[in-house]
Formats: C-alpha cells, structure tokens, sequence
C-alpha cells in the first residue's frame, strides 16, 4: 500500500509542520540550558519557581504560531489514524530508551518537547471541526465534566496517586501515566518535574487556534496571534489559554492538591469569548 496519501501535505502546511519541529528542538535544548542554569541555585523560592514555569510556558506559547498558519485539508479517516498511531508510536519508543543517569535530563526535555509537538498537531486536527464559535461551549461543559468526574471517581485520581508516590520515592520503573506528562525545570533541582499533561497541551492549542479561524484576539499582550505569526515575530504572543494553564499550575502549587487544569482552561475561554463577543455587539451598536 502507498504512503503518498498519507504523507502528502500542501506547500504551506509542509512548510509550518517542518518548522513546528525544528522550533520544539530549539525549545528542547533552550530547556536543557535552563535546566543546567538552575542547577546553581541552592535556594529556590516559590516566587522564583513560578517565574521558572512562567518563562517555560511563554516560550512554549511562542511554538503555537506557526501552528496558527496551518490551513485545513480534507482528509480521511485512514490518515489520522496512520498519523495518530505514529506519533503515539513515537512517543512509547522514545520511553523505551534506556534511562542513563549523565543524559536523563537531556531525554526528559526531548520527550517533553515530543508531547507539545504531538498535543499541538492534534489539537490543530481538532479545531478544524469548529465551524462556529458557539459549538465550543458543549466541548467545554463535556470536557469540564469529564475531567472532574474523572479526577473524583475515574482513573485520574489513582494516576495523580501513582505519580505522587514515585516522585516523592523514585524506585523501579515510572507508572505508565509519566509517558504523557509534560516536564519542566525547577530552579535547584535535579530533574526535571512533570507539570501538566498532555491532554491539557491540546486544549491550550485548540482555543487558540479556534480563536484565530473565528477572528477573536486570544492575545493578552498584543495584536492577533496569526498577524504575529505572518510577520514573524516571536516573544509578543501569550494566548489566554496559556495564561488560563499558568494559573491552573500555580493553583495546584499554592495549594499542595492536584486540580485539574482543563476546568479551568475551559472556564477561563468561556468567559474570554463572552465577553469579546459582548464587546464587538456593543462597538456594532454604537
């Protein structure tokens, strides 16, 4: 059987799917050299691990631009799964890789820039099916519901348990859950910790692609995140949902309990669009 259905993209999004993976090496190696930095901090306040995590995050947001160019293609179901089985391959292969202890680090920063990779191109397979921008409040609600009652009564609650037992006393081999759990640097730290996971990535992407395709300025600190991406500039975008992720993470350190994140993400772009949506009928009023 030929390939060529599946690996044939149009010239732009060839162009921005090879540059969404050379901009999440960089991301890569520019967490390995934070991580490397960090090491010389003996002390670490909350206020500096917060900012360790804010910069980690705004660097991450500047990897959705080109993600925001992506145009959709009409495609069938053979190839989302050909792609969805790949990229889910290439994850569990690079979890095979033997855990040396020189090159841990190094390995858990190239896995996690793999999980935003593969969280952005899937999300940018989701958003296509937004056709209008109301349609995204019974996703909200569903996912609202679906993460809570999973984190009360579901397998998110013995994963969140698993995941706390072994990094608080490493022994044996990780839980299965750490494959999709995206980890960043902490100053004074050794190794690098999981923060979110990657079901919380593919929101953050999905709003902010659904919000460029139905004309809504997600940016919190400047124009529309396409016009950034066409002009490309990088360092001025900072989408809503990234900021709604932030204060999720913060939450969840401030309060020493796990809280899920997507509620919140979910909560945050709601009343996002509401209000925009409010403000352009007033500005059309007027």
């Amino acid at each position: 059987m030929s390939l060529h259905p599946f690996t044939t993209f149009s010239k732009s999004n060839r162009r921005m799917i090879f540059l969404l993976i050379a901009s999440h090496l960089l991301w890569s190696c520019a967490i390995f050299g934070l991580w490397s930095s960090g090491r010389l901090i003996e002390a670490a306040t909350p206020w500096l691990s917060g900012g360790f995590v804010a910069l980690q995050l705004f660097a991450a947001a500047q990897l959705l631009l080109p993600a925001l160019l992506l145009h959709p293609e009409d495609r069938s179901r053979g190839f989302y799964l050909f792609w969805g089985l790949t990229l889910a391959l290439s994850i569990w292969l690079l979890n095979l890789l033997p855990p040396g202890a020189g090159w841990l680090p190094l390995l858990a920063v190239l896995k996690s820039g793999l999980l935003l990779l593969v969280a952005t191109l899937t999300a940018a397979a989701l958003a296509r099916y937004v056709q209008r921008l109301w349609e995204i409040v019974p996703i909200c609600f569903v996912m609202t519901l679906a993460d809570f009652s999973s984190w009360l009564y579901g397998p998110t609650a013995s994963f969140t348990q698993q995941i706390q037992d072994y990094y608080l006393a490493p022994e044996g081999p990780p839980p299965l859950i750490d494959m999709v759990l995206i980890k960043l640097v902490f100053p004074g730290s050794a190794a690098l910790a999981p923060v979110f996971g990657i079901s919380d990535w593919i929101m953050v992407v999905f709003f902010a692609i659904v919000a460029r395709r139905h004309g809504v300025n997600d940016n919190l600190i400047g124009a529309f995140g396409e016009t950034l991406a066409r002009q490309g500039r990088i360092g001025r975008y900072l989408p809503v949902s990234v900021a709604a992720l932030f204060g999720a993470i913060v939450l969840a350190q401030a309060t020493g309990l796990f809280i899920p994140a997507l509620p919140l993400i979910a909560l945050t772009m709601l009343l996002w669009y509401a209000a925009r949506y409010l403000l352009l009928r007033r500005r059309r009023r007027a």
